[in-house]
């Protein structure tokens, strides 16, 4: 193969004038077209920028959305008190933080997204059943969460201008004048940031970490304030004994659940990281240390509306929408902003980004394949979809469900079959005496052990007689598919360790 510096290839996630799909199909020697252009190319070591606190304000920011709060709040209402929602919440930090880390060092090593890393266990053609099913819940998601961002941005717009209040009125697909405004207004500014490639999502978590933490804080500071400082540790419907444990363990393991989509493609940012110790320190901080501060304000919140009038909030949005002072209001509900922005930059656009990217190679780069996707989360209505039942828990729900199965089988091949030996340029290549061509492109033994594990974890999200077992459904997806890989790979085969220097672009992340 030759070496980076024959053939001129454009830096990881940057878009200079004759960038695009003419130098997307710029491929060095010995790799394919349909396997590698200058965003799927592994990253040189060399210029990585992504530190433990790059990485460490990604998680200040996911853990800190909405969702997380209705959920950690919902444990709360289901009878835990204090210290059990902290101790639920703990349970599943501790498992989250050494999956991320296993997770990430992949990326790390390699210097690949997660559709490339998904066809060393799955085969060159193979992977594209990973980062399809990965980037088509991400795309889902990202429109919803985008609609969820304008109802936030819509009463902010009505409470400073009451006069567009007219605007809010009456529908158009589904929306109001004012709701269109408002989605398409988010819409564009997550477009613009996304099409800078992801050196600029870095930056914007980097300036949306500290605004969330010190927002999350004051509203804790305030509520508490509010209450005399004094909270209710716990509800009239406190849980006790086994029951109060069941909740516990259930709580902590949907909490790894919520997080089955990272867990599976950190390495899309990773891949950028600087080193295995960055990864370490910036998920220790991001994910223990930074959901215990996240178990702290949930208790303060739902405690203290809970002292002042017995009722429990669904999500912080409900404090903030109860602020008196118009300004103090604004402030607020435009960090929920940001937050949202930043949460859905992070979890729902990067993958689909990714995916489309490594389904059209020669004619998508980072850039263009980042407006499909958000072409696609507009077109689909997503409001119509949240406030269909079925389409969220049976389509969006179905899909979740397979994400587990796909972290075992990923995981094990990597970590138990391969032990961390990767051949990266035969990840870009047809030859089908490459490593990593097994069946015309697909490994069907990952196959055969991912689908027996897909239908047991759709059968106990979905099946109400196994609803006990629901919570633990990524566990038993991905403990099945494991098990299955580890008897079934083929061990004849020689893993090749060679890294992808000679083909590797520099990091513009």
């Amino acid at each position: 193969m030759n070496s980076i510096q024959d053939t001129a290839v454009p830096p990881l996630g940057s878009h200079s004038a004759d960038s695009g799909a003419s130098s997307a199909t710029a491929t060095l020697a010995g790799t394919s077209p349909r396997l590698y252009n200058h965003d799927l190319a592994p990253t040189q070591r060399e210029g990585r920028k992504w530190s433990a606190y790059s990485i460490f304000t990604l998680w200040a920011n996911d853990v800190h959305s909405l969702g997380n709060y209705a959920f950690a709040i919902g444990l709360f209402a289901l009878g835990l008190g204090g210290w059990q929602v902290l101790a639920a919440l703990g349970v599943g930090a501790v498992l989250l933080f050494a999956l991320l880390n296993l997770s990430g060092f992949m990326g790390q090593k390699t210097g690949v997204p997660f559709p490339v890393m998904s066809r060393i266990a799955f085969g060159i053609h193979g992977a594209q059943i990973a980062s399809v099913l990965r980037g088509g819940v991400a795309i889902a998601w990202f429109g919803i969460q985008t609609y969820l961002a304008s109802v936030v941005l819509r009463v902010l717009l009505i409470a400073l201008a009451p006069g567009l209040a007219p605007l809010d009125q009456g529908s158009i697909l589904g929306l109001s004048p004012l709701g269109w405004i408002a989605f398409v207004a988010l819409w564009i500014v997550q477009v613009v940031i996304v099409s800078y490639g992801m050196e600029m999502i870095r930056k914007y978590e980097a300036f949306a970490g500290p605004i969330i933490l010190v927002t999350m804080l004051a509203l804790a500071v305030w509520m508490f304030a509010q209450a005399g400082f004094e909270i209710a540790w716990s509800t009239d419907k406190s849980l006790s004994g086994g029951e109060m444990w069941v909740q516990i363990l259930g709580g902590g393991a949907l909490w790894v659940s919520i997080y089955g989509t990272f867990v599976l493609n950190f390495c899309d940012f990773t891949r950028a990281a600087k080193s295995k110790g960055a990864i370490v320190k910036g998920n220790f901080w991001g994910i223990p240390i930074n959901m215990l501060l996240f178990g702290a304000i949930t208790v303060v919140l739902a405690g203290a509306q809970f002292k002042i009038n017995g009722q429990i909030i669904t999500s912080p949005s409900d404090i903030v929408a109860g602020i008196p002072n118009t300004f103090l209001l604004a402030g607020a509900s435009a960090a929920l902003l940001v937050l949202t922005i930043a949460v859905n930059l992070m979890a729902n656009f990067v993958a689909p980004t990714y995916a489309l990217t490594n389904l059209f190679p020669r004619h998508l780069d980072f850039r263009k394949a980042a407006i499909v996707s958000a072409v696609i989360g507009l077109v689909i209505l997503p409001w119509n979809l949240y406030n269909n039942p079925v389409v969220i828990v049976y389509f969006l729900g179905g899909l979740g469900a397979l994400l587990g199965p796909l972290f075992g089988v990923i995981m094990a091949d990597y970590w138990l079959i391969r032990r961390g030996r990767v051949n990266v340029p035969a990840l870009y290549t047809e030859d089908a005496a490459g490593d990593y061509h097994y069946v015309k492109g697909v490994n069907l033994r990952a196959v055969a052990a991912l689908v027996p594990a897909a239908a047991v974890a759709i059968a106990i999200a979905f099946i109400p007689v196994l609803g006990a077992l629901a919570p633990f459904s990524w566990f038993f997806g991905a403990g099945i598919a494991a098990v299955n890989y580890w008897f079934i790979a083929d061990r004849k085969r020689t893993f090749t360790d060679a890294d992808g220097e000679e083909i590797a672009v520099p990091s513009a992340h």
